[in-house]
C-alpha cells in the first residue's frame, strides 16, 4: 500500500443497524467502519439491495451493470452514502434475489429462501471484483473484510485471482449458522469443482459450507472475543469445525465485541422512559417500573427482574435455563425474554410465561426499543452461555 494515501478497507456484510437487523452482526457493521473511517481508514460498504437496506441509501449512482448470472436476469452496482453514518457504500442491486418481502434470510413464513446460495454467492463474487479493481476502477481496498457465512464466498472467490492485492479478512459472528448448501455444482457459481471434493476448501459432510470457505481461504480470521476464538476449537463449541479452525489457528483472533455508548447509554438513551446514570440512579426505578409493566409482571422494586435478548438457540445456552426456571421462580424472581429461533425453545418459555404471567415476559421476535428498555429496566442480564450470544 501507498504510504501517501490512507488504508482502504471494504465491509462485506448482509444487514446494517438500524435498517436491518436480525442480530449483533448488524450492530458491528454499523459501528466498525465508522470506527475505522474515524481512525483515519478510508472505509467503503458492499451490501445487498434489500428493500429496508435500498431505502438508506443516498445519492445513488450506476458504475456497474452485468447479467445474467446466478439466477439474477439483471445485477447493477451503484455507488451512493449511507443516510444515517454518511458512509460511501456499494448498493448491489439484483431485483430478482433481493427486492422480496420477509426478512434477509428467511421468507415471511420462517423458511429460508430457497435461492440463498445464488443470493450470498452473488454478494461475495461482487465483493471479489470490487477487491480485484475491476468494478469500480477509481477505487480498489488494501483489505476485504467479509463478515459471517452470508460473505463467506468472498475469500474463495478473491483466491482464485492470480494478481490479487487486497487481503481477506472473515469474521464469524455466530458459528452455528453456516450456509449450507446440498447438491451443489460449483461450475455454476464459477468456482472449482474439486473444492467440493471430501475435505476441500468448501465441502462440509457432502455439502457446500459458506463458513467453511471463508474459514479455509481468508487470509486472517476474527471473532467476537479471545474467549470464543479459543473455545470454537474445541469440540464442545466448534459446531463441526473446530478442526478447521485450529488448522488456522495461527491466523485467527479473538477481538471483544463492546457497544456503541452513543446509543445504549442509559443518560442520553432517547428509547427510555427515563435516562439515569451512576450519579444519578433514580431513573433506574421507573425503567424496571415500565418494564414489569409492558409485560403485564407484578410491579415491585423489590422483586428481582432478570432480562435476556438473545438469539433463541440451545447454542447461546437457553436451554440451561429452561432447567432452572423452578428455582429462579421459587425464589421470587421474574424473567423477561426477548428472542426468537429455535421453535421447541420459543413453545417452551411462552408456556412459562402463560402459567406464570406476573412473573414471566416473553416477546418473539426482535424490537430494538423494546431491547433497549429491557436492558434498561433489568435488575440483571443474563448472557448466554457461549460469548458470541
Amino acid at each position: 500500500m501507498p504510504k501517501s494515501r490512507s488504508l482502504r478497507v471494504l465491509h462485506v456484510a448482509a444487514e446494517i443497524y438500524p435498517w436491518l437487523k436480525t442480530g449483533g452482526l448488524a450492530d458491528v457493521v454499523a459501528a466498525l467502519p465508522v470506527a475505522q473511517a474515524n481512525a483515519g481508514a478510508e472505509v467503503r460498504l458492499l451490501l445487498p439491495a434489500m428493500p429496508a437496506i435500498a431505502e438508506a441509501v443516498v445519492g445513488k449512482r450506476a458504475i456497474f451493470d452485468c447479467g445474467p448470472f446466478m439466477g439474477a436476469g439483471k445485477i447493477r452496482v451503484c455507488r451512493g452514502r449511507m443516510r444515517d453514518s454518511n458512509l460511501s457504500v456499494y448498493l448491489l442491486e439484483a431485483p430478482y434475489l433481493y427486492t422480496r418481502p420477509g426478512g434477509p434470510y428467511q421468507a415471511p413464513s420462517g423458511q429460508d429462501w430457497p435461492d440463498n446460495l445464488q443470493r450470498f454467492a452473488l454478494l461475495s463474487w461482487v465483493a471479489a471484483h470490487l477487491a480485484a479493481g475491476e468494478i469500480d476502477p477509481k477505487w480498489q481496498p488494501d483489505i476485504t473484510h467479509a463478515h459471517d457465512w452470508h460473505a463467506g464466498l468472498t475469500p474463495a472467490y478473491m483466491s482464485r485471482h492470480p494478481l490479487e492485492k487486497a487481503k481477506s479478512v472473515f469474521t464469524i459472528h455466530n458459528l452455528a449458522y453456516q450456509g449450507r448448501f446440498a447438491g451443489v455444482n460449483l461450475s455454476e457459481l464459477a468456482l472449482p469443482q474439486a473444492w467440493m471434493a471430501p475435505g476441500a476448501a468448501l465441502e462440509f459432510h457432502g455439502d457446500l459450507s459458506f463458513m467453511k470457505a471463508g474459514l479455509t481461504l481468508a487470509d486472517h480470521i476474527t471473532t467476537v472475543s479471545p474467549n470464543y476464538a479459543k473455545e470454537i476449537m474445541t469440540n464442545e463449541f466448534g459446531a463441526g469445525l473446530d478442526g478447521v479452525i485450529r488448522a488456522r489457528e495461527s491466523s485467527l483472533t479473538g477481538i471483544l465485541n463492546g457497544v456503541d455508548y452513543s446509543l445504549w447509554d442509559p443518560g442520553t438513551d432517547p428509547r427510555l422512559i427515563e435516562n439515569f446514570d451512576s450519579q444519578q440512579f433514580d431513573g433506574k426505578a421507573h425503567c424496571k417500573a415500565q418494564l414489569q409493566e409492558l409485560n403485564g409482571l407484578t410491579t415491585d422494586s423489590a422483586i428481582p427482574v432478570f432480562g435476556v435478548v438473545s438469539r433463541m438457540t440451545q447454542q447461546k445456552g437457553l436451554d440451561l435455563l429452561l432447567r432452572t426456571m423452578d428455582a429462579l421462580l421459587q425464589k421470587g424472581a421474574q424473567l423477561v425474554l426477548l428472542g426468537s429461533g429455535d421453535r421447541d425453545l420459543e413453545q417452551a418459555f411462552t408456556h412459562w410465561a402463560e402459567q406464570h404471567p406476573r412473573a414471566v415476559g416473553v416477546r418473539l421476535g426482535y424490537d430494538e426499543d423494546y431491547a433497549h428498555r429491557l436492558i434498561a429496566g433489568a435488575d440483571a442480564l443474563i448472557r448466554g452461555l457461549s460469548p458470541a450470544a
